[in-house]
């Protein structure tokens, strides 16, 4: 019995629009300070001049209401937590924002870092949502380690989180090898991953969460009774189903040829466990070499569009 588990082929849909800077809808200093500021307005000299300066007054304009949309939106990052430079800023809403009303939404999404960054949010079809029930903010370039982020999404939702150090892990599904880069130290490591017409994703993915005992059952995911068993040190890449987990094929087989059903497998040795123990929400894991490009709202695919079609993507551009 061979591992893995993933389903075949998620849609592909994209755009993006972007930020001048830190904050979404406006330019900011890289410090986040704002750029430039109207001055402050002259005392007025004499009680003719204040009387002049009254008439000019205009109608205090009234409050813009929130949109009802944001009401129950839900972040994917929590208050406090460190994840890794991959990760992007996702909002989920409990239903389908109209088109007509994206622009309104996009308009209370603020985002600062310190040190700031250039970003964007897009509009993303997630794979077991509708299309207009999430939007995803990404920088341009990877976060820096060390930064710093905060993400306001209306009056009542603001959360701070922390990217940690960097995690890049590459997988070469023609050499079955995953080079890790840790903070600038690599090492290799032999896999096994999608045996032919069972491919893993290419492209890349980010972490969502691990588990250090996951059961994978075949029927679940189109591929009959195949398989129906508890993985351990399992790294969760999509919401397909496509895993970086311990597999006892990989003893005979990493380093040799791909046998699984889509997922990566590691060793029993301890080369599973090692992995699965430094890894982090939000640490990258691209494949090359395999064939189909994994789709952005199949976990965190956001990185798999270019720059200025993700910018394409937000109501703003």
């Amino acid at each position: 019995m061979t591992t893995g588990i993933m389903t075949r082929r998620a849609t592909h849909a994209w755009g993006a629009a972007a930020l001048c800077s830190l904050v979404l809808a406006g330019c900011s200093a890289p410090d986040g300070a704002d750029e430039g500021r109207a001055s402050d307005p002259k005392p007025v000299s004499s009680a003719a001049d204040r009387a002049a300066a009254g008439q000019k007054q205009r109608p205090t304009k009234k409050p813009v209401p929130e949109p009802a949309a944001l009401k129950g939106a839900r972040l994917n990052v929590s208050e406090g937590q460190t994840v890794g430079v991959g990760m992007p800023i996702s909002l989920t809403f409990d239903r389908p924002v109209p088109v007509a009303e994206r622009t309104a939404v996009e308009r209370r999404l603020k985002v600062t870092a310190r040190p700031g960054v250039t970003g964007s949010w897009s509009w993303v079809k997630d794979r077991n949502l509708h299309e207009g029930q999430r939007v995803d903010y990404r920088p341009r370039e990877p976060w820096k380690p060390g930064t710093r982020v905060t993400v306001g999404a209306g009056a009542g939702t603001t959360r701070t989180f922390e990217v940690g150090r960097s995690l890049v892990a590459t997988v070469d599904v023609r050499t079955h090898t995953m080079t890790v880069v840790k903070d600038g130290r690599t090492r290799r490591v032999k896999v096994t991953a999608g045996a032919p017409g069972m491919d893993t994703w290419n492209g890349t993915m980010v972490v969502l969460d691990k588990q250090s005992r996951v059961l994978m059952d075949s029927r679940t995911v189109g591929y009959g009774k195949a398989y129906k068993d508890y993985y351990n040190f399992a790294v969760h890449l999509t919401t397909s189903g496509t895993y970086l987990h311990e597999n006892p094929n990989a003893n005979a087989t990493a380093g040799e040829s791909n046998v699984t059903h889509g997922c990566i497998g590691l060793a029993t040795d301890g080369t599973a466990r090692r992995f699965y123990e430094e890894v982090i929400p939000g640490d990258v894991v691209r494949v090359v070499g395999s064939k189909e490009t994994v789709a952005p709202g199949n976990g965190y695919g956001d990185w798999n569009v270019g720059w200025q079609q993700w910018r394409e993507g937000s109501a703003l551009s």
